[in-house]
């Protein structure tokens, strides 16, 4: 199936690699050719329908009967004119034919405001192939410029009988670090895992949504406006399916925040001035370390230019993806959850559609398949150089180790060629990758130097996961250190010592010895229960989604797991877990947690959390609709499986199960009656303890008829907030704002709690504000008695809790009750903890 694209106007034809524009030059927006033109019309370059026209009417893009989709961007950076000198002829929606008018533009006026007045003609649809390219010179309007051939892939993926139905949905981005790669690869699973055309649009650009690297392009940062457009029969589907993976990245950006530093220090600030033998930097992981300093140098991997035949190149090219990409998931599945997010943003970049057509299409020219890969990634490193966001700019790394990754697979290699550390190493490098940090022995590695870098790149954020301190930006002064000197690194203050004398030495080893007695000695107090100063009991569980993080929580003293995300064995697949996956999955847990309690919450998917097996109807507002425990009556198959492997756990009774979105006492018996059911079946005589989480107004104002029929109350403080006030605790503009601490959300809280003391069961709180610092002693005074924080905040919160009062925290909470804001209880809370001498 051949489509003609004609010439929009007169003009001269070129390559996109003329474009002064990375993205556009990098192909990210998909292939095609450039015109720098000579006339001030744009016409249809074919026929088709109007599927984007920006009010600024200096883009345009149209959709044939086939599906595909192409896209005309007038000049560069000509966003910023805001519409002046261009007039727009028709409206989203008409249909065209080839040559018909679209836009009206003053050459004057773009030539000069514009950066330039190159015009990409580009393809925005999977399954295209470009031929017949005109050759670098003048071109009239109207005529050949090339031809797109649709494979029949492509073709199978759209209805050709009828214009496909566009759906689009404007938001603002939600997430406090933008859309950088993590959120990027969730949403471009998201797109794969429909049969719709889907794209996002912002800052006058659009991205192909299947692409992280097109996404990441965009630049679209935190409160920034985007819209996501689709086309096609599962075009809502698809709305809602990136919608929600966009909701999936703020829970995982919730759960797992990038871990704290101080306030990044830089020598660029006036007050940093070195002294004599020292370097300034900036932290990206906070700590004080001394060691040698260590110095790594990265194998530079040669590549040839010309390869052999196009069939040996492809077929070598797919070898080295398919043993990258099975050795990156075994990473994952060996290593924490840092370790695992990261490791599926390298997987989306290893299967990237617009990485993958680029080194393709170079293959196809002659090109060996190592040199395509890696002309393909720096054109896209050279993009995101272009942006202004930092976390953008950093994400660069991790497309270099994707292209090392592959490259070596290439020669026959799968390791990064690292030298052995020493004992007690201080890595200097002017770089680092996140996979080279990982092949690094943790226990020689005492900190990293690096004279460039980023305090919030990936391999900072595995460093401090690590507890390895780190300092970037040191300059080209960190090239004059010599291998094996003695170096103090206080990432603390920003400063790398570089000359120290040896009364200096002796000095930072007795303080890193003193901070690892008093790590330890933290560590060890945590292992013990813990009480309040008055003897009351409270215990302290951890929040856990796999085995890494149970065996980090019990080493940090949890008494138990408060809450297993289960959803974690259900979501990014094709099919259900067996029932053998799961049992194993629950069991290697139990195991890490030595004999301690189990709470297993029961899968909690559905509304903004869809399953590709799993088909449920359309969400108008998925907060509202099938969630939780409602999703998994309405799929008793389902729900069988998990109770079953649940049930098996060994011993019997060591795991009980936690209902998410409860409102009625009528699901805990649903469930209850299933158990019993199955419990028959398998001959378990333990019976399973059973809860209720606590994360609607109305599960908190009925806690004491769920507590006739449930065993234990798990308060969700994070979805009760947004419930309470009537606020998405994602919406930028509402964030500051959805506070636990609301009186309104404590009075919900101190209800449940007081039907748990009542009951004589235990009420738990398992969302964030377990671990706030301000929100415990309201919580031990409003009588809750159990605290489910994630495995790192273990220590601390046992510690804050041993420093406070019970009557003192009651009377405190009851006086937060009758206050009128979150800003209000804060600052009485703020003002006892410094009476009672308890420090941030």
């Amino acid at each position: 199936m051949l489509t003609k694209i004609m010439a929009p106007f007169d003009g001269w034809c070129s390559s996109l690699d003329d474009v002064p524009d990375a993205v556009f030059a990098g192909r990210m927006l998909g292939d095609g050719l450039a015109l720098d033109p000579t006339s001030g019309l744009l016409a249809a370059p074919c026929d088709g329908e109007v599927v984007t026209l920006p009010t600024t009417a200096h883009a345009v893009s149209l959709r044939t009967a086939s599906g595909l989709e192409i896209l005309v961007h007038i000049g560069i950076d000509t966003v910023e004119l805001k519409g002046r000198g261009f007039k727009a002829l028709v409206t989203v929606g008409d249909r065209v034919r080839a040559g018909d008018a679209l836009i009206r533009f003053d050459l004057d006026v773009a030539a000069r405001g514009a950066k330039s007045l190159m015009t990409p003609v580009v393809v925005q649809t999977d399954g295209a192939r470009i031929e017949n390219r005109r050759p670098t010179g003048p071109v009239s309007a109207g005529e050949l410029l090339f031809a797109v051939h649709l494979t029949e892939l492509g073709a199978s993926e759209r209805t050709a009988a009828a214009p496909m139905a566009v759906t689009q949905r404007t938001l603002k981005m939600p997430l406090k670090q933008g859309l950088h790669a993590r959120p990027a690869a969730l949403i471009a699973q998201r797109a794969k895992s429909v049969g719709a055309e889907v794209s996002l649009r912002a800052h006058g650009k659009s991205a192909n949504a299947r692409s992280v690297v097109a996404l990441m392009a965009l630049g679209v940062r935190h409160g920034d406006e985007f819209t996501i457009h689709a086309g096609g029969p599962e075009a809502g589907a698809a709305i809602e399916a990136l919608t929600a993976g966009i909701d999936e990245a703020l829970r995982m950006e919730a759960a797992h925040p990038t871990p704290s530093s101080p306030p990044p220090r830089s020598a660029a600030s006036a007050s940093e001035v070195p002294r004599s033998g020292e370097l300034i930097g900036v932290t990206a992981v906070a700590g004080f370390a001394v060691g040698r300093a260590t110095r790594i140098e990265r194998r530079a991997i040669e590549v040839a230019e010309r390869g052999g035949s196009v069939e040996q190149e492809r077929a070598e090219f797919e070898r080295a993806q398919n043993e990258v990409r099975t050795r990156l998931k075994r990473m994952a599945n060996a290593g924490g959850a840092t370790r695992r997010e990261i490791i599926k943003a390298h997987l989306e970049f290893l299967d990237d559609p617009t990485l993958n057509a680029t080194a393709q299409e170079s293959i196809a020219a002659g090109h060996s398949a190592g040199f395509g890969w890696r002309e393909s990634v720096r054109a896209s490193i050279r993009a995101l150089e272009l942006l202004d966001d930092t976390r953008l700019r950093e994400r660069a790394d991790d497309l270099l180790d994707i292209e090392s990754h592959v490259l070596m697979a290439l020669v026959g290699e799968a390791k990064p060629m690292i030298l052995p550390l020493p004992e007690r190493a201080v890595l200097i490098a002017a770089d680092l990758l996140p996979s080279e940090l990982t092949a690094l022995d943790r226990q020689r590695l005492v900190g990293i130097c690096l004279s460039g870098g980023g305090a919030t790149s990936h391999v900072a954020i595995l460093a401090a996961a690590m507890e390895i301190p780190m300092l970037v930006g040191l300059g080209s002064g960190l090239r004059e250190i010599a291998e094996g000197t003695m170096v103090i690194i206080d990432a603390d203050q920003g400063r790398l010592q570089t000359t120290p004398s040896e009364p200096a030495v002796a000095t930072a080893r007795a303080t890193v010895e003193a901070r690892l007695l008093r790590s330890a000695e933290q560590r060890l107090a945590a292992q013990a229960d813990c009480h309040a100063q008055d003897g009351t009991r409270v215990e302290v569980y951890a929040n856990l989604g796999n085995v890494a993080e149970a065996s980090l929580a019990v080493e940090n003293g949890a008494e138990g797991c408060g809450l297993l995300r289960t959803e974690f064995l259900f979501i990014d697949r094709d099919t259900a877990p067996s029932e053998e996956e799961q049992f194993q999955t629950y069991q290697d847990i139990a195991a890490a947690l030595s004999g301690r309690p189990l709470i297993l919450r029961l899968m909690d998917v559905g509304g903004d959390k869809p399953l590709k097996y799993l088909p449920l109807p359309h969400e108008d507002n998925p907060a509202l609709g099938l969630r939780g425990v409602r999703t998994v009556l309405s799929r008793p198959d389902l729900l069988r499986t998990q109770l079953r492997a649940a049930l098996r756990v060994a011993p019997p009774g060591r795991v009980r199960l936690l209902l998410p979105m409860v409102t009625d006492a009528s699901e805990i018996t649903a469930i209850r009656g299933m158990c019993d059911e199955l419990r028959a079946e398998l001959k378990r005589g333990a019976n399973m303890e059973i809860g209720a989480m606590v994360e609607t107004p109305a599960a908190a104002l009925t806690a004491a008829r769920l507590l006739r029929d449930a065993d234990f109350l798990s308060i969700g403080s994070n979805d009760l907030t947004q419930y309470t006030l009537a606020m998405d605790r994602g919406h930028p503009e509402l964030a500051s704002r959805t506070d636990a601490l609301h009186p309104a959300v404590l009075k919900l809280i101190a209800a449940a709690a007081s039907a748990g003391v009542a009951a004589g069961k235990m009420v738990a709180v398992c969302g964030g504000m377990a671990a706030d610092r301000a929100a415990v002693p309201v919580l031990l005074g409003l009588g809750v008695r159990e605290l489910s924080v994630v495995p790192g905040a273990i220590p601390a919160t046992k510690r804050r809790v041993r420093s406070l009062r019970i009557l003192e925290c009651r009377e405190m909470a009851l006086r937060c009750l009758e206050l009128g804001s979150a800003a209000e209880v804060r600052l009485l809370i703020d003002q006892y903890l410094a009476s009672v001498g308890d420090s941030p």
